[in-house]
């Protein structure tokens, strides 16, 4: 147990990429349950000196001050669909309203969230990627990104979509990000959409 850091320090090799329960208490928009006891670091110092120039380390917590749970879906009917309204937003769709995935609850614990995507993974097939690294859940991200937003105004994958380990009814898999799109044609939000696998239904006509 030793081996690993206490908040403290972590805190202080993180700096401004460490949100731990100060962090996450300071947030006006959300109200968590209370944290009695904060969960030890699993990372040791080697690890934090390693992933601190393109990780936040991150305190995820899995329920609100009422006793709900943070899902996908919770988090949408706090943050909406609308960036006219406030930002930051979820962007407006709903197909995965009745997807399963927007109701895993966030589990309680820290994390490790890389900031940018890894550039050798551009434009390459998730089965392909999957063999070389591990996706994180479409609920971390989703959590990550609004809570970083939040408490340090950093707006993660702005223009990138990132991998999950999720997938819809179907099998195919669930990506999230790209808040901003670059060409301007869609309005802002935090965007979650399925890879869409290719099914004997598919086919062309002349």
């Amino acid at each position: 147990m030793s081996d690993f850091v206490s908040v403290k320090e972590a805190s202080e090799m993180m700096v401004s990429k460490f949100v731990g329960p100060d962090e996450i208490e300071s947030i006006d928009k959300l109200r968590f349950a209370s944290l009695e006891s904060v969960p030890m670091i699993p990372y040791t110092k080697e690890i934090l000196e390693e992933k601190r120039e393109n990780y936040y380390l991150i305190l995820g917590i899995n329920s609100f001050s009422d006793g709900t749970p943070v899902t996908i879906r919770n988090m949408q009917k706090i943050f909406g669909k609308d960036p006219e309204v406030s930002e930051p937003c979820f962007y407006n769709q709903d197909w995965y309203e009745k997807e399963d995935f927007i109701d895993n609850k966030m589990k309680y614990g820290w994390y490790l969230i890389r900031s940018n995507i890894f550039e050798d993974s551009r434009a390459i097939q998730p089965d392909e990627l999957n063999k070389r690294y591990t996706f994180p859940d479409a609920i971390t991200c989703t959590y990550s990104f609004f809570i970083i937003w939040l408490t340090k105004g950093v707006k993660l994958w702005y223009h990138d979509f990132i991998w999950c380990s999720d997938t819809d009814h179907n099998g195919d898999r669930i990506y999230v990000g790209k808040y901003h799109d670059i060409d301007g044609v869609n309005k802002n939000g935090f965007s979650i959409h399925r890879h869409l696998a290719l099914r004997p239904c598919y086919g062309c006509i002349d």
